[in-house]
Parts: C-alpha cells; structure tokens; sequence
C-alpha cells in the first residue's frame, strides 16, 4: 500500500493550519488609527456590522467622500440587495454561476480594509468560508515595494508568507486559495489587461503586475478565488468583464453608528452622551456614516467627557478636528517625552507635517516615502515619536520591507493639517508659500490675494471651486473653520498671532454670500453653505428653516439661500413630490443651485421656461420666467443625480441649450441600474441626431425605466429618428410615449417610424407635429396602425401639410377592428370639409373606438359640422371631446352640432369651439348651447363666449 500521497496531503494541512495560526494573530488585534502594541484591542470586540449592498450605488466618482455624503440618501434603498462580509462569495438565489472574481467599492474610511479583516479572522477561526482551503492577504500598498522585482506567484506566496515556504506548485494545485487584494487605490503597478502577456504556470516569473493581472483574469490559478478592494474613483483599472460580482461598503447605518459607538465604550451613560451628541449636530451625524469619523469623534469626545476639560463640545468639523489634534499630540507628548517635550518642538513637528500634508493634498498623493518626508525637513523619529496622526503602517517584521510608507489615518487629516500650515504660512507672511499656492490659479504671479483674512479666503474659495475634482474643499471648509478665535485658543501657536477683528469676520462670511459660481457644478457651491457652518454663522440656515415653514415661495432667495436650500432639501428624510424650480423668486444662478435638491424629490422641472424663441412660460403674476439655463456642467450633476436616486421619476429640461453634450453626460446616468427614471423631457435643447446616437445606448439598456421621451423642438432630421427607431425596436425597449413635434422630420421618418410600430412595440403616444410628413408619410404610417403588432393609442398629426387624402387613409385604420387609436390630433392641415368627410366615414365604422378627435383650423364650414353631428347621433360613436377651433363654422354650423348633442347616443364630454374672424353671432349660439347644457354655464362663461367655448359634461 503506498502512503506517500497521505502523507503529502497531511503535510499540506499542517502547513496550512500553521498558516491559519499565523493569520489568527496577525489579524485577531486591530488599532484604529495609530500603530501602538499598547492601544491594541480584540477585533471581535469592536467590529461592528456594516452596510454592504450588492452593485454599487453611485457613479465612478472622484470627489472627496465628505462632499459625497452630502449627496448620498439618509434612507436604505429599496432595490439594494444587503450582503454580510461573510458572503462575498455567495450567489444570491436568483443568480446563476459562481462568482471567482469580487470587486468591493467604498470610499476612504468606510471600513473596507476592518471588512478585509474580519472575513480573514472568521476564516482563520474556522467560522466562515471553509470550503476556502488557503487564504493569502495582499495589500498593494506592500506589493508597490516590489513592484521591480521578478517573481512567480509561488515565490510571491513565499516572500509575503514565510509559513508556506513547503507549499509546492503540485500542491498549490491542489488547493482551493482566495487571494485578497487590498487597496486598489494605493496600487503603484501598471495593471495592463490588454498585454499579451501570458502567464498559466505558478513558477513561471514575471513582474507582479503581470502576474496579478493573469491571475484576475483567470490564465493563471483559475480556480482561485479573487477578492479586490478599492475606492469608486480606482475601481476602473479592473475590467468588468474580468468581475462577476460588484459590491458597495456603504459604512454605518443610523443603528449601526449608535452600535459602534456603544461598543467602543463600556461606560452606556458615556457612550450615551456621545450618541446624543453627535445627533444635535447635523454635519458629525452625516459625517459618522463613514466608520473612520465615528473613530475620531469617539476618540475626541471620550477625551472630554471623562477628563477636567471644560468648555463647549464641538460641533462643527474644524472645532472637532482642532480637539482631536490636541487629544492625539497630548498622547504622543505625555509618552514619549516626558523631560522636555518644548511646545515649541512640538509645533515645529506638526508644521512638517502640515507642509507635508499641503503640498501632496495639491497633487493629491495619498502615501508618503521616506524622501517626501525629508524634503519637508522631518526624519522618521519624529514622525513616530511626536505624532499621533502619522503612522508608519508597514509591517516591519517581514525581512523584504526595507522601505517605509507612511499616510494620514484619513484623508481629511491631511486636509486639516494643510489648512493648518496654510493659514500659519498667512499669519507668518510666508509670502513664498502663499504666492506659489496663488499662482497654480492664475499661471501668474499669485497677485496679492492675501494681503488680509478675507482677501485671503476668498482667493482660496475660489481656488476649490475652479478645482477639479473639489480635492481642495474641505481644506477651503477648514480654512474657515480656522479663523473663530476658539480654534486658534485650542491650537495655540501653531496658528501664529492672529489679529481678527469682529468686522474682518463679517467681510468674510460676507464674501462667502456674495460669491459667485458660473460655470461650476451646483453641487461645488454647497461648500460655501458649509464654511458659514465652520464659522458658526447659522443666519442662512435659519432664515432657510423660516422659508420652509412658511412655504411663501414668493420671498426673494439669494444664491446662497438657495445653496443652502438645495443642502437642506436632499438631507431631508421626507422625498418632495416636485421641485419647479421656476416657481422660487430668485436669479438664474439661484435657480441653476437648487439642482442639486433633485436628489430628494420625485419629479423636477428645470425648464428654462423658452422654446424655440416663440414658446414662453409666465409666472402666474405674468411676469415671464428666466429660466435655469442649465448647460454641459449642469448636466454633469444631473447624471451623478441620475445614478444615485431611486425617487426621481420625471426630469424636465426643455429649453435649455444642454446640447449633444450635455445629453451625453446624461445617458451615463440614465444607463445606471439604479436609475428610476421614467419620463424625460428635452424639448428645445439645440439637440442634434448626436443626441439621439446617446440616447439609442439608454434605450437598449436592461437597466432603462423610460416609459415618457420628449425631444421636440430640436433639429434631429431624419438621420437622427432612424438612429433613435434602432433603439426603439430593442426587446429592452419600454418606451410608450415619444414626441417629435418641430424636429424637421419628412417622410422618411415616418418609414422608419413604421417598422417600429410593425414590432412588438411598447409604443402608446407618438407625436409628429409640426413636421413636413405630407399624405405620403401618413400613408406609410397608416399601413401599420392597422397592424394587430400596432398598440398606439394617441397620433398627433398637426401641421404636417396635410390633406384630405390623408383622413382617406385615417379613415381606414379607424374601421380596421386592429386599430387601438383613441386620440387623433389633425389640427392646422388643410382637411377641408371633404377630408372631414372621409374621416367621419371612419368615425361611424363599430370598429372606431377613437375618444378624441381634434381638427382645429383645419378651414372647415358648416358642412363638416353636418357629417360630424351625423357621427355624434350614431350608436357606435365612442367620441369624448372634440377640438374645431378656428374654422369658420359660423351659427348654422354650430346649431347642426346641436342637433347631433340632442342624440340619446351622444356622449361628447368637452366641445370646443374657438371664434373665428366674423363666424358667430354670441347670442344665437349661446342660446344653442344654453339649451342643450344649461348646468354648464356661470357669468364668468357667459362673459367668455365671445372668444372661447368650452362645454364639459357629464353625460
């Protein structure tokens, strides 16, 4: 009998029970924030649940995760599918394969690497996953030091775990190992997937891109399993066709937080407090969704509920941040240099590091190495000795990490520190430093935007608003913060001698009112909404609060009442059933930064209240509206509104010149999965058949809700309605309304139109006012109305140059028992009374189920009115309302539409009947209708009937 091959698999398992060992330990601890063996606590003990969903809610988005929750929903998403960390791996019921390769997004700080090690421990303890034989950890920010290197995955496995230095490539085989890659935003490789590249054997060498990249795609170790983390903005690097599934870390829920918070503390009268705390302040409540901020203002507020420490506690970020620099440098200082430890040597330490911070938050560096260090003139002692908010987070221990990384325990760290040594540089007259930093805005000399505080802090606001990807905002917020004589209490000399005088705050928070912000995503200017906040300036917040209250939209908004308006509209838990922004009394740009409130509410009208120079919306006090005019940028917004709102339902931007462009941008939200979109005006956007390519892509998503389009008024021509019709036959396809009216359309549209209809449509409504069709294009319509493929059920034909050859046509859908027509607008052809004639032929067929049928100005007389009132005396007749305004029909003719509303069989619930040149004598047919409808008519109609007669009955 030979044994050999039990022997080797029970080798095998005592090297990966080893490896569990080793895995337990190092991962069983966790530290948040700094790095000290004595601040280490059980994991099990801490960790609380987080919110993972299945997709991702929001677009690929490259701003600062505090600007994000801003525009992220308070509220669960009904459409989310929640997973547990534990079942990453899992299909869910409805899904058919296995999924080897998982993508996890989330922003900074919202506890993807604490999800990384939780799943490892509870792997490790034999608690989860164990069909999984051999887990392997690899954060990229250690895989960036060999990133030079050749290596094989074995010999990678080897030089990362030294506990597996007896795994072989035969045994490697077989097992079945997952592979956690951590960090994908902290990546130095050159993740090239289109490389030709191949490498299928685990001995083979190759760069460590190389072979990540052929282990992702599955040339090399298919069976393993791969998990990757990332932010949004680096997720693209990985192909979607090399992921099966996406999942989102959205951080705490409201419970989850007050669990966190309850756990970090054994004292529930302290984490009490706490939890009271952070609800009576809107920004720290938003901001605790994200895990790392419940961590500093747990780390903060435990400080100064259970010390000596006096005073008020913080409610705004600044203040916040201020204490936590104070909690951890009082820490470092106590510890390490008990003797001496000079204020002043402490200061000049946190200054490096807030220059540190500064010059690589300009080029957005996240990892700092040793030599960035040096260049800001501090040496590894002192950023480990002196500092509680650098840590150094490689693991030492490992014989190949010579090199030393190190990084802010959050982004908005580094931020708060630059604001620190930026507004010391001012308060110093470090005049190089500031002019350098004012110099990236202007290409020039940096001008003298810092001669005095609010001089100062408006160029730099207006440096975060140009910016970008708004990476200087919440350094712009802190900025601010810093000017409030308790902050500069709180952080002594570090800020320098500031003399800031009560009016010298006023022209600041001033300057903040009256900036302007053309051309920046509405979005942007919501920080100058939040850096009133840092100063503690709640005159808009409230004055807000009382508009609310009221609901008086008459009251004049400034720009920032609305910035504040449009903040205070999407945080609230209540969705607003419609934001008309035309109905504020407020500038363009007003108007232009209440976009952002779109996110809360179920229907938006953006409209810029002008169509085609001739069409105009008027207040209801006649003044007439100016309008958003939204452009590109607008767009932009709309489409990250797009992506992430689950309530938006109808979307209103006729009149705007957003352009091919800016439709494009849209399509990308409107192809988002979590889009609910359903009706889509763009009517008069000076749109092109580019327009409708875009729109063709939404159409023929899976994802698309559109039931409503509306594209009239623009130039799409004949060109663009074919490219829009490929779309309109995709089985996807669930569109029922499109209109077309004023698109200079001819025939061929209609040709194109046709074949639509032919499908197996959805279409209900389609109109083609206002277009040159002539008799021909209504023919090649007409011969699929008649189609039993054909359900539509509304044809608006008006002033198309028609003529009564085309009611020959109409005439026979309505008889066809296949037709679903129920309204029919033929308005401002030249029908003539023949044309009349052949239609009501149609009208008396038992197979006419037509409700309403408009023939204004159609140049009819009194003998249409005798073949019309001949269709309302028949039994068949299903007509409701009937539209013959502007015709010439004079008294007779009107009294031969009496006769036929005499008929027991008559069920006409709305006549119209509008006043031609010298057709009615006001008496003789008032007394007609009088007679027929007398319930109908008050004064005020009596008074009308001279210009406009309009019967509603309820027969």
């Amino acid at each position: 009998m030979n044994l050999e091959p039990q022997r080797e698999n029970v080798g095998l398992q005592e090297v990966l029970d080893e490896h569990k060992i080793s895995l337990r330990r190092r991962f069983e601890h966790v530290t948040e924030g700094t790095d000290e063996r004595g601040s280490r606590t059980l994991l099990n003990r801490v960790f609380t649940e987080l919110y993972i969903t299945e997709g991702q809610s929001k677009e690929v988005n490259t701003q600062h995760e505090v600007m994000q929750l801003g525009t992220t929903s308070k509220k669960e998403i009904i459409q989310d599918t929640p997973i547990k960390c534990c079942d990453i791996f899992k299909a869910l019921s409805d899904q058919q394969g296995c999924i080897r390769v998982a993508l996890t997004n989330g922003v900074a700080g919202v506890g993807k690497t604490f999800l990384v090690q939780k799943f490892t421990l509870d792997w490790a303890e034999g608690l989860e996953n164990q069909d999984v034989n051999l887990l392997i950890v690899l954060p990229f920010r250690e895989l960036n030091l060999i990133r030079d290197q050749q290596h094989s995955l074995l010999t990678l496995l080897h030089v990362f775990y030294p506990t597996l230095q007896k795994v072989s490539a035969e045994k490697l085989a077989v097992c079945k190992p997952l592979f956690i890659f951590d960090g994908l935003d902290e990546s130095r490789l050159s993740l090239d997937f289109n490389s030709r590249t191949l490498v299928s054997d685990v001995t083979q060498r190759s760069s460590v891109s190389v072979l990540l990249t052929n282990l992702i795609q599955g040339n090399l170790l298919p069976s393993a399993l791969i998990w990757i983390t990332s932010p949004p903005a680096a997720a693209n690097q990985i192909p979607p066709t090399c992921v099966d599934r996406v999942t989102e870390v959205r951080g705490f829920t409201d419970d989850q937080k007050d669990e966190y918070f309850r756990k970090r503390s054994r004292d529930e009268d302290l984490s009490s407090r706490i939890i009271s705390h952070i609800k009576t302040s809107r920004s720290l409540h938003t901001m605790c969704q994200i895990p790392v901020f419940c961590w500093i203002s747990a780390t903060v507020l435990e400080h100064m509920l259970t010390t000596d420490q006096r005073g008020e506690l913080p409610k705004t970020l600044t203040d916040l941040y201020s204490h936590f620099l104070l909690v951890q440098t009082k820490r470092k200082k106590n510890k390490y240099d008990k003797e001496t430890s000079p204020q002043d040597l402490m200061e000049a330490v946190l200054l490096k590091l807030g220059r540190l911070a500064f010059e690589h938050l300009q080029k957005r560096d996240l990892m700092f190495y040793q030599e960035d260090l040096e260049r800001c003139g501090l040496n590894v002692l002192e950023a480990s000795v002196y500092s509680g908010v650098c840590t150094e987070i490689f693991r030492r221990e490992s014989v190949i990490f010579q090199k030393s990384v190190y990084c802010f325990v959050h982004l908005s760290v580094q931020e708060f520190l630059a604001a620190v040594y930026m507004f010391h540089c001012f308060t110093n007259r470090k005049t190089e430093v500031l002019q350098d930093f004012f110099r990236k805005k202007d290409g020039g000399g940096g001008g003298g935007g810092y001669t005095s505080l609010d001089l100062f802090l408006k160029e730099a606001m207006k440096m975060s608003l140009e910016s970008e990807n708004g990476h200087l905002d919440l350094f712009v917020r802190f900025l601010h913060g810093l000017c409030l004589d308790s902050n500069q209490r709180l952080l002594g000399g570090l800020l320098g001698q500031t003399q800031n005088s009560p009016e010298i705050i006023q022209r600041v928070i001033k300057n903040l009112k009256k900036m302007k912000t053309n051309n920046i995503s509405p979005d942007r200017s919501i920080n100058l909404f939040h850096c009133l906040t840092e100063m503690n300036d709640q005159s808009v917040h409230q004055e807000i609060q009382e508009f609310m209250k009221s609901k008086d939209r008459g009251q004049r908004l400034s720009e920032i009442h609305c910035s504040a308006l449009a903040y205070m509209l999407q945080m609230s838990e209540e969705v607003l059933d419609e934001l008309d922004v035309n109905k504020y009394n407020t500038t363009k740009e007003g108007k232009h930064r209440l976009i952002p409130a779109v996110r809360n509410c179920r229907k938006a009208v953006l409209h810029c209240g002008r169509l085609h120079g001739s069409i105009q919306t008027q207040r209801p006090d006649g003044n007439q509206l100016s309008g958003c005019r939204l452009s590109e940028i607008s767009c932009s917004s709309l489409a990250s509104v797009l992506k992430s709102n689950s309530h938006l339902r109808e979307l209103d931007l006729s009149g705007n010149p957003l352009e091919d462009s800016g439709v494009k941008l849209l399509c990308s939200g409107l192809k988002s999965p979590h889009c609910r979109l359903e009706t889509l005006k763009l009517g008069g956007c000076r749109l092109s058949e580019i327009s409708c390519s875009s729109l063709v892509s939404v159409l023929k998503s899976n994802s698309s809700h559109l039931r409503e389009l509306d594209l009239s008024v623009n130039c799409l021509q004949d060109s663009g309605v074919k490219l829009l019709c490929s779309g309109l036959e995709s089985p996807h396809c669930r569109l029922e309304t499109l209109k077309l009216s004023y698109c200079s359309l001819s025939e061929i549209s209609c040709s194109s139109l046709a074949s639509v209809l032919k499908s197996n449509s959805h279409l209900r409504e389609l109109d083609l006012s206002w277009n040159h069709l002539q008799d021909s294009g209504v023919k090649l319509l007409c011969s699929v109305l008649e189609s039993p493929h054909c359900r539509l059920e509304t044809l608006k034909l008006s002033y198309c140059r028609l003529s009564k050859i085309s009611c020959s046509f109409l005439a026979s859908v309505l008889k066809s028992s296949f037709s679903h027509l129920r309204e029919l607008d033929l308005g401002q052809n030249r029908l003539q009374d023949s044309g009349v004639k052949l239609l009501c032929s149609g009208l008396e067929s038992p197979h006419c189920r037509l409700e309403t049928l408009k023939l204004s100005y159609c140049r009819l007389s009194e003998i249409s009115c005798s073949s019309l009132a001949s269709v309302l005396k028949s039994n068949s007749s299903h007509l409701r309302e009937l539209d013959l305004s502007g015709n010439p029909l004079q008294d007779p003719g009107v009294k031969l539409l009496c006769s036929g509303l005499e008929s027991p069989h008559c069920r006409p619930e709305n006549l119209k009947v509008h006043k031609g040149m010298e057709d009615l004598t006001a008496d003789d047919t008032c007394e007609c209708f009088l007679l027929h409808f007398p319930e109908m008519f008050s004064e005020q109609f009596k008074m009308a009937v001279p210009f406009i007669f309009v019967v509603q009955s309820t027969q």
